[in-house]
């Protein structure tokens, strides 16, 4: 197991190349299940959940090469539609192959999935669109088991908007029969991207980057590849890391129009920016201003960005108030950055941060993914030395964040610990 030891006070400056986003991987992976052919995917992180779903997807048959950040997928011998709690349980995108294996071969079973220990993340929003799309589903020793001898096209209508449902409900919808139509879908970069991809392996889909998205079933589809796009989440992260340590960074290989939201309320707090070519550069002042935020689906702040931005108010002059409307349990990482020296209230799903004059290096434990992100970032701007422990939440989601970082002129270094 590893740990993170990060000497605090030190500037930041220069020039990374932001990773391929580790969300939208996760979902086209499991798209390519939908033919029977060779697909490749550019730009994929290096990180753990990707090699979870590497591992899940061979089980199934999958044969899979993956070097430099380029992953070839060759669906050509499927022999299995069981997704085993092995893999399922550490990775809740594992969901994914619900869709794609229902549709294409009228079977999966698939474990009731795991991942971060925070929140009720519940998958009633994929089982009903399956079941819109005529599948029986039952809930059977821990597994879901859904069959159909063929989906139809059906109205599916989610009461809350979510990325993983209306990802599956789409991958199901492009082999059914007739016509589907998707209100209050998800309009996630994520989503669009795979959109792109199933429309590159055949797949008809209209309306995507809508809450309505319509889609007319196909016969079959073809091998595809596709570019994946960049991790708005990491590129937030860092962004975050600029202002809190007040430093002048640059980030490579931006999408802008993915990351407004958060741009946006780094200017309200007294951040700078400019864009141009893919490049972001960070320039900031001195004095961080409070900035409420409020959490909701895209194209407004992101719920993954909620700790790190937390962080950044710790240090803030004033109070902000920090609502999640997509997940209400997300505070986990509160008491470990009151260890660091923050000042920090939980009142029901929101946290109250009132700014403090510095922070101060302790010893501290991570428990997810986002929640190790904002531990680093504390370590970052905090006085003296803090160890992270339990890092391997954050290696499910960045690509050793560490590296950059120390590209960049922290003093962040990994070492083997046997603490827990």
């Amino acid at each position: 197991m590893d740990k993170f030891i990060i000497q605090g006070g030190k500037k930041l400056k220069g020039r990374v190349k932001v990773s391929g986003a580790k969300n939208s991987s996760l979902a086209l992976m499991p798209a390519t299940l939908l033919n029977n052919d060779i697909n490749t995917i550019y730009n994929t992180p290096e990180v753990n959940d990707i090699y979870t779903m590497i591992k899940l997807l061979q089980t199934l048959g999958v044969e899979i090469e993956f070097n430099d950040h380029k992953l070839n997928l060759n669906t050509k011998n499927i022999v299995s539609q069981i997704a085993p709690y092995e893999h399922v349980k550490k990775m809740r995108a594992s969901v994914y192959v619900l869709g794609p294996l229902l549709t294409k071969y009228g079977y999966a079973k698939v474990s009731l999935p795991g991942g971060c220990a925070w929140g009720p993340r519940p998958i009633n929003l994929h089982l009903e669109a399956m079941k819109k799309l005529g599948a029986e589903v039952e809930l059977e020793e821990g597994y879901i088991i859904a069959k159909s001898k063929k989906l139809n096209g059906a109205k599916i209508n989610f009461d809350v908007s979510s990325v993983g449902a209306t990802g599956n409900a789409m991958m199901a919808a492009v082999l059914a029969k007739g016509y589907t139509l998707i209100l209050n879908g998800s309009m996630e970069p994520e989503i669009i991207q795979l959109s792109e991809f199933l429309v590159k392996m055949g797949a008809k889909i209209s309306g995507v980057g809508t809450t309505t998205i319509e889609i007319e079933g196909v016969e079959e589809l073809s091998g595809s590849e596709i570019e994946n796009i960049p991790d708005r989440i990491e590129v937030g992260t860092l962004a975050v890391a600029a202002a809190i340590t007040n430093s002048n960074i640059e980030l490579e290989g931006v999408r802008i129009d993915h990351v407004e939201a958060i741009l946006h309320k780094l200017e309200s707090c007294g951040a700078k920016y400019n864009y141009d070519n893919k490049i972001l550069y960070l320039t900031n002042t001195n004095n961080i201003s409070s900035v409420d935020i409020t959490t909701s689906v895209y194209p407004g702040f992101p719920t993954d960005m909620q700790a790190q931005w937390a962080t950044l108010m710790c240090l803030a002059d004033g109070t902000s108030t920090i609502i999640d409307n997509i997940y209400y349990d997300r505070f986990s990482y509160v008491p470990e950055l009151n260890r660091l020296g923050a000042n920090i209230e939980i009142v029901n799903n929101s946290a109250v941060v009132k700014g403090v004059k510095s922070l101060k290096g302790a010893k501290v434990m991570s428990t997810d993914l986002r929640a190790s992100a904002s531990l680093v970032l504390a370590g970052l701007a905090a006085e003296g030395a803090t160890e992270v422990l339990r890092i391997y939440h954050l290696d499910r989601g960045y690509q050793r964040i560490e590296e950059k970082l120390r590209l960049l002129g922290a003093d962040i270094e990994r070492v083997q610990t046997t603490e827990y």
